[in-house]
Parts: structure tokens; sequence; C-alpha cells
């Protein structure tokens, strides 16, 4: 991959969608992660006004710290980048304390990291109206398109997705190549949905390149019969996870109801 090549043609492309769409920059929240550092790089490197915000909820303190020291370097570098710190925690605490019990303590947690991520989207969008600017989002191809690894109408509720064509070893590889901060690159990548510092390959079951591997997997020249045990194991992860997510990676059914019935 040439990197300067690709970096040069996202901000073009994030640039001309601006433009096109008649808004005049970029919101984006910065988590202290690899996915929304390159992008809210490659943002500021439009000239275009962009705005970072970071929105803890119950966040780890190392998140916390490599967000902020993330955005100071853009804003020293960047005279476009501005930021802003916006606690949701009291928000979070508020919503999750007028909530009635439930029996299930698993379904309610895993509901209420869901329900950090839309939290987090609405604020983005609170700001974008604010100044009319766009929501940027943060995916990348694997978590976009392989296992579905994050949240509908959360950080999925995005206006475009510049990374979202780059597998995450090629995010770490641009995020290198633009110097992203080094806490962030050796950062283990975690949604921070869970207030602990569990990773995202905790969750999932299989490291970045595992799933990668998994994602361009092609039988007819590798087949099943020469995998390893691992290879077989991260196979089954990544197909269970691709089907049980297709909800969130293809389009909202829409009910196409026959004319016959309309007239």
């Amino acid at each position: 991959m040439n990197n300067t090549a690709v970096i040069d043609y996202i901000v073009d492309w994030m640039k001309g969608y601006v433009i096109k769409s008649s808004t005049k920059g970029f919101v984006v929240g910065v988590s202290g992660g690899i996915d929304s550092a390159l992008t809210s790089t490659l943002a500021a490197k439009t000239g275009l006004p962009v705005l970072c915000l970071e929105m803890p909820i119950h966040q780890a303190d190392s998140q916390v710290t490599r967000a902020r020291e993330h955005i100071q370097q853009l804003e020293a570098k960047y005279p476009n980048v501005s930021s802003i710190e916006t606690d949701l925690t009291p928000v979070f605490d508020q919503f999750v304390d007028g909530l009635p019990a439930v029996e299930s303590e698993d379904l309610r947690f895993l509901s209420l990291a869901n329900a950090r991520a839309r939290l987090r989207m609405t604020t983005l969008y609170y700001f974008a109206g604010l100044h009319n600017y766009i929501v940027a989002g943060t995916g990348n191809k694997v978590e976009d398109f392989g296992v579905g690894f994050y949240t509908k109408y959360g950080d999925g509720g995005v206006d475009i997705s510049p990374i979202a064509d780059l597998m995450k070893t090629e995010v770490f590889s641009l995020a290198k190549t633009l110097g992203v901060i080094d806490a962030i690159q050796v950062a283990k990548p975690t949604d921070g949905l869970w207030g602990d510092d569990r990773s995202d390959e905790d969750q999932i079951g299989a490291s970045y390149p595992e799933l990668e591997w998994a994602m361009k997997y092609d039988e007819s020249s590798q087949p099943e019969t020469t995998l390893t045990e691992r290879e077989k194991e991260v196979l089954a992860i990544y197909t269970r996870l691709n089907r049980a997510n297709q909800h969130k990676m293809n389009s909202i059914p829409v009910c196409d109801i026959p004319a016959e019935l309309m007239s």
C-alpha cells in the first residue's frame, strides 16, 4: 500500500464531500483508539474546520489520557482543529436509574454498552447540527463489513466513513505514517463500552490480523482440510459473527406494498 497516496486520496475525498454537501467541516468522536485517531488526523489535513469530541462514560483513565494527548497534538499542529470534552457519565447514569429491572444481567449489560454508543452518536449530531458539520465515522473494513463489530445507530450512525475500506492493520500503518502518538499506536484496540480494560480481541475471540485472514479466506486456494486448528477456530468465529450481524451491514428492509393493494 502506498501510504502517502492513500492518505492524500482520503483527504481529498473528505474535503470534496463537504464542499459538495454545502456543509462546513467535520465532527469526530475521539476515543483514544487508533481508528478515531486516524480519522481525526485525516479530517484535520483537509484544512476544513474539525471539532474533536471527547465523550467519556465511566471511561478508563488510560483511554481518556490517550484521547486528550492526541487532541492536544492535533490542535498544536492544525489551526483548523478545536475540541470539546463532554462528560456523559451523569447523563448515562440518570438514564440507567430510570430503567426498570430485568431478569438477565448479561443482556442488560450488553444493551447498556450499546446505549453508551448511541448516547455518543446523539451528542455528535448535536454539535454537528450547531455548526453545520458532518459526522465522520471511525469504523474500519473488518468491523464494518466483516464481523459487524459496532453498534447499530451508535458508532455506526455517521454521515461518511473515510476509513471503512481499510483493514485494521492498514489503519495502524497509516497512523504510523501520520505520526499518531505512540501511546495510541501500541494500545490494544477496545470499543471502550464496558468501563473496564477488555480489548476487542477479548470480546471477539480473535485478533484483527486473524480476522483479516478470515475475511480474505478463499477455500479454492486453501482447502479447509489444510487449515490448522486455530485457523478453523478463527474462521468459525468470523463466519458466525458475519452471519449474525448482517442486519447491521445490509440496508434496512423496506416493505414494498404491491401496487394493486394501494389502488
